[in-house]
């Protein structure tokens, strides 16, 4: 059975669960890449939850986030599974 890796994801954190929540609602359109995780324990961040998408995707993320003025703490670059 072959192992998985890691791999570099951009990590979204929010201070408010509500902010994490807007950015789930404005993802229903598949305008935003990535999905919603808990915060990985190698980051301490505000809500809890974090929004997860390749490391190759950033800058896409971060376009989207602005356009949509969608509010986020940080972005972290995270080895995940």
């Amino acid at each position: 059975m072959p192992s998985r890796c890691k791999t570099p994801h951009a990590v979204v954190t929010f201070d408010s669960t509500a902010d994490a929540m807007a950015v789930q609602a404005a993802s229903a359109d598949g305008s935003v890449p990535g999905r919603m995780i808990p915060v990985p324990s190698e980051i301490s961040a505000g809500c809890g939850l974090a929004w997860s998408t390749p490391a190759n995707q950033q800058q896409e993320l971060e376009e989207v986030l602005q356009t949509k003025s969608l509010s986020w703490s940080a972005i972290n670059i995270v080895d995940l599974y």
